[in-house]
């Protein structure tokens, strides 16, 4: 599994015109999964997350986590982080899980941070998605649960 994490201002991503999810602050998360993923990798990384300090204290070092700050997550499957451009000039998608595994993995990550105590919104899995946010800082993590 590999989450891009940007800690971000307000954010949302919408669908056919559509708001879907949206938060004031926290962490927009772009959410890959491979074939060889499982629910133990969804919740070291949901772990993770909640527990990263990427936040400023109040002598400005990153030094508190999202929970802390009553930050939010807005969580967005992308298949295209396991696109490969070794060859050619088209990205490859083979690493990338197919939809019938993928879309239920990404279903129990969300849980997984909602088990955390982090409030999630999301966008739709498989749908062509805008997502608009304020980069933070900007703080761009990148995780991979390998």
């Amino acid at each position: 599994m590999r989450v891009v994490l940007q800690r971000s201002g307000p954010a949302s991503v919408r669908v056919d015109g559509e708001v879907t999810g949206s938060i004031d602050k926290g962490y927009v998360l772009l959410v890959g999964i491979t074939h060889s993923d499982t629910e133990e990798d969804a919740a070291y990384i949901a772990k993770k997350i909640a527990g990263l300090r990427l936040w400023e204290d109040s002598e400005g070092k990153m030094n508190r986590s999202i929970l802390e700050v009553d930050g939010a997550i807005l969580s967005v499957s992308q298949f295209t982080l396991y696109g490969d451009v070794k060859k050619g000039r088209r990205p490859s998608f083979i690493d990338a899980a197919r939809p019938e595994q993928a879309k239920p993995l990404w279903e129990t990550f969300n849980r997984r941070l909602e088990e955390e105590g982090l409030h999630v919104q999301t966008g739709i899995f498989g749908a062509m998605m805008a997502v608009e946010l304020v980069n933070d800082g900007p703080v761009t993590i990148c995780i991979d649960s390998n």
